[in-house]
């Protein structure tokens, strides 16, 4: 049967919190039809690619695709899509803190019907982070405003609906999860917010620091700001 829907979940050293958000997001997805669930296993060396084949037999619609070294999210994310089958993607963190359950309400506005939608993206109405993570997020998200104006309040959400399409027209930079939404809205598509749960980290510990991401994010911030300048806009093109 034809995918409808593909749920991209990239991980890495998530060995504890695989196993119930797998059957949560197949539960979750269950009654939108035939979908398939994508965990891309990015150099994990804690036995998470292991347990990911254990599942398969109790997940049919679970596939497995692992990174020989670790490459990072965004290159996870991007393997997942290219080998994805459906032409709505939703994305979420491999940690736990996205709500599965969320998903339906991410995909619904596709329904609508609306070509020029590209991308729904999820906002935490509730973080569970630590208070330092919440002040660093508020942070950079207000410089980002300043230079990118995409509307993004929660850029760093997880949960994200969008076309499969869209998103492999966009130009592939590391970090590029970060600036989804900016770069769906520079390629001329229009882009919407829903709230979603957050919920805390149960095991393991964050990948990413407070400085880590602002020392990166800087730079990103104007390579992004670069590219936005340099998109002379969409035009409707068709053979003659």
């Amino acid at each position: 049967m034809p995918v409808k829907l593909s749920v991209v979940v990239p991980v890495k050293d998530e060995a504890e919190n695989i196993a119930p958000l797998a059957r949560e997001i197949a539960a979750a997805t269950a009654p939108l039809g035939e979908t398939e669930i994508i965990f891309v296993d990015d150099g994990s060396s804690d036995g998470t690619a292991a347990i990911l084949l254990g599942l398969k037999a109790e997940i049919p619609a679970l596939r497995v695709i692992s990174h020989a070294t670790n490459l990072g999210q965004s290159r996870a994310t991007r393997t997942g899509v290219r080998a994805a089958k459906g032409e709505i993607v939703v994305t979420l963190d491999g940690d736990g803190q996205n709500d599965p359950a969320d998903i339906p309400n991410l995909v619904a506005p596709f329904d609508r019907g609306d070509a020029s939608l590209g991308l729904v993206g999820g906002v935490r109405a509730k973080r569970k982070d630590t208070s330092a993570r919440r002040v660093a997020s508020r942070l950079a998200n207000a410089i980002r405003q300043g230079l990118l104006h995409d509307g993004a309040v929660d850029s760093g959400c997880g949960l994200k609906a969008f076309r499969r399409e869209a998103f492999l027209a966009l130009p592939y930079f590391d970090h590029l999860h970060r600036f989804t939404i900016a770069m769906m809205l520079r390629e001329g598509y229009r882009v919407e917010f829903v709230p979603v749960n957050h919920r805390p980290r149960l095991h393991g510990a964050s990948k990413y620091t407070n400085f880590n991401r602002m020392l990166v994010g800087i730079y990103d911030l104007f390579g992004v700001r670069w590219l936005q300048r340099r998109m002379r806009g969409k035009t409707e093109a068709k053979e003659l």
